[in-house]
């Protein structure tokens, strides 16, 4: 792997526990439902679509890519007569800074800057065709520290899962076969499946549209062929994410403040997970 795309990849373990506390923190999911959204889904929904306005249920699940569309469309318009968008900004960025401050209790000064560095990789990001990044990059930048965090976390989280999908459409994989080709080599189909709404009949065919192309077995787990696929997928988002470390310099320094930061708030996430963050500096626990 060549080495920017390789510092892409080891800043997005580093960068993504700082984000992901938002779905797995009691706070984050605590502020939500004291907003009125009882169920995680509807905050899950709300919180992260908010930066795209008050936005119907399609554009959604074209840019989330993996959530089967009846489950989006549970949620979404409907969640806006509950919530408006600029709301949901509020609760979810509270929520995440309550949970990032109770974790990262000590370590006041690394949080600083940490933040200040995060935030300076986002400074003139491209975000052609990457409609969430964009959304989230159009945000006023949160002059507290741990919110300042969060939120560049945040966006670059949302700029490398652009470029992800991005990677599976060029492959011709879609949000099913996406899930069910992971389910075949390091996940598993019981986990992700209700999680992202596909019925069994959908993720059915999906496997069989799979095998068809030679991806995964008949007994379920990926082919020599699926596995170079996903890795070739891989390759190409570290490739898309890349462009923001091109100071090694500072992906250098910025990986060494925030490895106790993201080791703190990998603590806070199961292992494997749903969203398949591996914790702090690659492992998958």
């Amino acid at each position: 792997m060549a080495g920017g795309h390789g510092t892409a990849r080891r800043m997005w373990t580093l960068f993504e526990p700082v984000h992901a506390v938002t779905y797995f923190a009691a706070e984050a999911r605590s502020a939500f439902e004291q907003a009125g959204l009882r169920g995680f889904w509807r905050g899950y929904f709300a919180g992260r679509s908010a930066p795209l306005g008050r936005v119907a249920a399609a554009p959604v699940t074209a840019s989330f890519y993996n959530f089967a569309p009846s489950m989006v469309a549970r949620a979404l318009p409907a969640v806006w007569d509950l919530i408006t968008p600029e709301q949901a900004l509020t609760v979810r960025s509270q929520g995440a800074v309550a949970a990032l401050r109770r974790l990262l209790g000590g370590l006041d000064g690394s949080v600083r800057v940490a933040a200040d560095m995060l935030a300076t990789a986002t400074t003139g990001l491209d975000c052609a065709g990457r409609v969430l990044a964009a959304a989230n990059a159009a945000l006023p930048l949160a002059d507290e520290p741990i919110d300042r965090l969060w939120q560049a976390a945040t966006l670059l989280r949302e700029h490398r899962g652009d470029g992800h999908f991005a990677a599976l459409l060029a492959a011709d994989v879609d949000g099913c076969e996406a899930l069910v080709l992971r389910s075949a080599a390091d996940s598993s189909r019981a986990q992700v499946q209700p999680l992202r709404g596909w019925t069994d009949e959908q993720w059915d065919a999906a496997a069989a549209r799979l095998a068809d192309r030679g991806l995964i077995g008949a007994d379920g787990t990926a082919t020599r062929q699926g596995s170079e696929l996903r890795a070739a997928i891989e390759d190409a988002t570290d490739a898309a994410a890349a462009r923001p470390w091109r100071d090694q310099e500072l992906a250098g320094e910025l990986a060494a403040t925030l490895a106790p930061i993201a080791i703190a708030c990998a603590a806070e996430l199961p292992f494997p997970n749903p969203i398949g963050v591996p914790g702090a500096g690659g492992e998958h626990g």
